[in-house]
């Protein structure tokens, strides 16, 4: 993957962490405009394609696994919105096959590893994830089956996670931090893309699905405007199922805090060509649809940072 574009601002875009393996390529990047405009932050987490030789020359089929387990080009959607809008941006270079953002560093399926399982861990078991094959390394994918040649080494996990995982959530929480201190809340957009989901009953599926871990990591009136502005698009949007979100909401999102946070994943037929590899005819419509949203949630999460702290008059630092 080519560096970050320019920066909206004249903040530089900082770059963290190093994927290992490489030559000595960033892990993440941050664009955020110093000062914020807008309480926003969109992450994207699995988007990355900065794959060290060695992770495709372990993997048993590179060319359809890779392009898989990505939310393909989800990254350039999210681009698009916060040039648009001026929101922050938080993008993952590291990919998905070397290590899972979105999943607890401990979501480990220790059969994956020639050591199995250390000793410290005792009766530990894989989490639900780990189990169905997307755990923090994953495993197998629907259709391909098991994803790598050979069994992998201690070393490789804990390079990722102190390379990778850990650098990034470190940002996110940070730049979180930054803006509520500025506007007095705000809002994390984890994006992601989905495959199309089934029919139900007859009905076409949603083309979108808003988790909010039922209803623990976000204000229900940003909810409840999401879903009064995809209705208003005549888009259809489902709550938390299938997808609720994970740890991405469960580690940073604190509403109680005032830090919202809620996952969007978006059909990746919506937006990407019929093999679902490059850019679309419905990519522009896509970047149009979420400019849109991200534009009305922004101001409603500066009135809920106005309403936190009334005593200075909400907006005092953000109107500096």
């Amino acid at each position: 993957m080519s560096s970050p574009e320019k920066s909206r601002s004249d903040s530089p875009i900082i770059e963290g962490g190093t994927i290992p393996g490489s030559a000595g390529e960033a892990a993440y990047f941050l664009d955020a405009p110093q000062p914020s405009t807008i309480p926003v932050l969109i992450a994207v987490p699995h988007a990355g394609r900065t794959y060290p030789a060695s992770v495709f020359e372990r993997m048993r089929n590179p060319g359809t696994a890779a392009v898989r387990l990505e939310d393909r080009y989800a990254d350039q959607l999210a681009r698009r919105v916060a040039d648009a809008t001026g929101a922050a941006l938080l993008v993952a270079q590291a990919p998905r096959a070397m290590i899972d953002l979105n999943r607890d560093p401990g979501d480990v399926d220790w059969e994956m590893f020639s050591r199995g399982r250390p000793d410290p861990l005792g009766s530990y078991e894989p989490g639900r994830r780990s189990r169905s094959g997307l755990g923090l390394i994953p495993r197998r994918l629907p259709g391909l089956g098991e994803l790598w040649k050979r069994r992998h080494e201690q070393s490789d996990l804990d390079d990722r996670i102190a390379l990778i995982h850990e650098p990034y959530h470190t940002c996110l929480a940070t730049e979180l931090q930054r803006l509520r201190e500025r506007w007095g809340a705000a809002l994390l957009l984890d994006l992601h893309s989905m495959p199309p989901l089934p029919k139900q009953g007859g009905q076409w599926p949603a083309e979108f699905v808003l988790g909010d871990r039922f209803g623990a990591t976000c204000s229900g009136a940003l909810v409840a405007s999401s879903f009064s502005y995809f209705s208003e698009m005549r888009r259809a949007i489902a709550h938390n199922r299938p997808y609720a979100g994970g740890y991405v909401l469960e580690r940073h999102a604190r509403p109680d805090s005032h830090i919202h946070g809620f996952q969007l994943e978006i059909d990746r037929t919506s937006y990407l060509d019929p093999a679902q590899s490059e850019p679309g005819a419905g990519f522009a419509v896509i970047v149009h649809l979420l400019t849109g949203l991200v534009r009305r949630l922004a101001g409603e999460v500066a009135e809920l940072g106005r309403s936190a702290r009334p005593e200075d008059g909400g907006w005092a630092i953000a109107a500096e």
